[in-house]
């Protein structure tokens, strides 16, 4: 029984301390405001991937096109992958010469998984120096743009990881998420600035033509549905190390909605899960692991707390050392994106996040099998 409860502390000291850890790198990122009077001069090129995206599509459109960017140098990339809906007309009818309209089913898949081929097929057909991709279920204020060019045009980057939050939230699941997602960008700046390990969101991120083409695009990881920010990034940062960053900044924070249902919710986590087996940096596996392994220890605990004398101090420490972290994580992040009200859902959210790392994390890697805008993905 003293083994398991030196090895309980050891968990639970090992994530306090992480957290803090990451937290102290995040304190050492600069915010970033830039000046009103900056005038880029850098050509981008912003592509949306969209499928069966008709309730979306148009919001996001407009979004971008309100940008406060030089229109002669800003071009639009919407590639439709292979649509049921009206995705496609939807955007046709938003008359605007920055619009270019890509049909993936004009472009052989080459190999590539279709999220993948839309985004390449959509690089290949650009003119901008600087490639921003986000989502077609996104949303971003007017400055969006301008703070990743001036990022981009003053520090000495190939690709920027931007912010992405959840909003517009209607009930526990959805501020779960939101919550959650935001300690997930603090963790994505923080993993950044200290080399520890290296995430992003492909709702928000940019990156240069040159070093798109110089890494090979997706190649090398084209088999996987997903993946097609992360894979992407530790292939340039491969390259061009320490020239991948991520930008902390409010204005240049993109916007969705959180899934609406428990089933969309599981089904999109699995997607996320089916890359951990698949990363190639180590450290990342290693936090994932650690992280995957409290929950469960802190489940089995609970679970035998009851029936085996000792496991009930097991519990408590584990419990202290998971809450006490992401109280302090999630704080500090809600305090930065200006969303401590969802704060007021915390207790339920630590039940949550156990148990949904705990069940998503294992059938991730042992199922491996979700669906995905209307596809079943493997």
């Amino acid at each position: 029984m003293l083994y398991l409860v030196i090895s309980t502390v050891v968990v639970g000291t090992a994530y306090f301390l992480l957290i803090l850890y990451f937290l102290y790198h995040w304190s050492k990122i600069p915010q970033r405001n830039f000046p009103s009077h900056f005038f880029p001069s850098t050509a981008v090129s912003i592509i949306i991937p969209a499928r069966n995206e008709a309730t979306n599509i148009e919001a996001c459109v407009k979004a971008v096109l309100r940008q406060n960017y030089p229109t002669h140098l800003m071009e639009l990339i919407v590639v439709d992958d292979h649509s049921e809906d009206d995705t496609a007309s939807i955007v046709q009818s938003l008359s605007d010469p920055r619009i270019h309209l890509i049909g993936l089913a004009d472009y052989p898949i080459q190999g590539l998984a279709f999220k993948k081929h839309g985004i390449h097929t959509g690089v290949q057909q650009s003119r901008g120096d600087l490639i921003v991709c986000t989502d077609a279920d996104c949303e971003m204020g007017p400055e969006w743009l301008r703070n990743m060019v001036a990022f981009f045009e003053q520090e000495e980057v190939q690709m920027i990881a931007g912010p992405v939050n959840f909003h517009q939230e209607n009930n526990l699941l959805e501020r779960f998420q939101s919550l959650d997602f935001l300690g997930m960008m603090l963790l994505t700046g923080a993993g950044l600035q200290s080399g520890l390990m290296r995430m992003g969101n492909g709702a928000n991120l940019a990156y240069t033509r040159a070093a798109f083409d110089a890494v090979g695009g997706f190649r090398g990881v084209d088999q996987l549905a997903s993946g097609d920010d992360l894979f992407l990034m530790h292939k340039i940062e491969q390259r061009y190390p320490g020239q991948v960053k991520f930008l902390k900044s409010l204005e240049a924070t993109v916007y969705t909605t959180a899934m609406p249902d428990w089933r969309s919710f599981f089904q999109q986590r699995v997607r996320w899960g089916t890359k951990n087996t698949a990363y190639q940096e180590w450290r990342i596996t290693a936090v994932l692991g650690l992280v995957f392994g409290l929950c469960w220890a802190i489940i089995v605990a609970f679970l035998l707390s009851p029936f085996v004398p000792g496991f009930g101090w097991c519990l408590l420490i584990l419990l202290l050392a998971k809450v006490g972290a992401d109280c302090l994580l999630l704080s500090t992040a809600s305090t930065f994106f200006q969303r401590k009200d969802l704060l007021r859902v915390f207790w339920q959210a630590q039940v949550l996040h156990i148990l949904y790392i705990a069940i998503v994390g294992l059938w991730a890697n042992v199922r491996k099998q979700y669906e995905w805008k209307g596809r079943q993905v493997q």
